[in-house]
């Protein structure tokens, strides 16, 4: 993007609370053009549930610029659970014999364990961890059934998504595996201050959909496990259709749990 816009792109990485501080920077920040935010679902639908008094909304206070990836979860066992099958890990979930780690509070693997549970109707044992490595260390180690991707020791059993992907292509879908519904994608998206100028915007879109053109880029996003958008879903109206079906889909489910901060 650097090279294609001809200006030099400084990345600065704001951490606390959930990448809602990063977030919150940038909805005060002028609209002048010069002010991006890296967001996901975490911090532009899951947020509004999880913190109480947020002082931001990601529906009325952001530009939308393009969704640039898509990740979907992988459920993951220990290797050396008998069973490699959905159906099976749901009914030991349902006898309280699973814990699910998580990469802590309102990440996207905690709100698919609280899709999960409201899909089984049951209340799986919430494990949350700062990361998702000590969430991998413990599977490996028996101590966890984590949403997760599959390394070494550790057995996938379901991808959260619609189709199968690149990375684990003999892995089933939910839908395959018997849960359907069981869908959560941890979608990363570019947006503005809300009150940019819609030509800085169209223009912003015109360059990343030019640089997730380019083979080198694109691999980068595509090895650790994400889905480039396909052309029709780089615009700035399927972001802000993103957004918006995002908070209608996860607050009341958040907000039902009683986990709000």
């Amino acid at each position: 993007m650097s090279q294609i816009l001809g200006q030099q792109i400084i990345i600065e990485n704001v951490t606390g609370a959930g990448g809602t501080l990063g977030a919150l920077r940038v909805a005060g920040a002028a609209p002048d053009g010069y002010t991006m935010v890296l967001g996901n679902l975490g911090t532009h639908a899951a947020a509004l549930g999880i913190y109480k008094n947020l002082t931001y909304d990601s529906r009325t206070d952001f530009e939308a610029v393009m969704i640039i990836a898509n990740t979907p979860m992988v459920l993951v066992v220990k290797n050396g659970l008998p069973t490699g099958r959905l159906k099976d890990v749901i009914a030991l979930a349902k006898s309280g014999k699973v814990t699910f780690g998580s990469a802590g509070i309102g990440s996207i693997s905690h709100l698919t364990l609280i899709l999960f549970d409201s899909l089984i109707k049951a209340q799986v044992q919430h494990v949350p961890y700062r990361g998702l490595s000590q969430v991998v260390n413990d599977v490996l180690a028996g101590r966890d059934r984590s949403p997760t991707y599959a390394v070494g020791r550790e057995k996938a059993i379901a991808v959260t998504a619609t189709s199968r992907t690149r990375q684990l292509p003999d892995v089933p879908t939910s839908i395959e595996a018997g849960l359907p519904n069981l869908h959560t994608n941890a979608w990363t998206a570019l947006l503005f201050p809300k009150g940019t100028s819609q030509t800085i915007i169209v223009r912003t879109n015109a360059a990343v959909d030019r640089a997730m053109q380019i083979e080198a880029a694109s691999r980068q996003m595509e090895e650790p496990g994400g889905d480039l958008p396909p052309p029709d879903r780089r615009t700035l109206q399927a972001l802000a259709d993103l957004v918006r079906t995002g908070v209608d889909k996860w607050v009341p489910m958040i907000r039902a749990t009683g986990v709000a901060e």
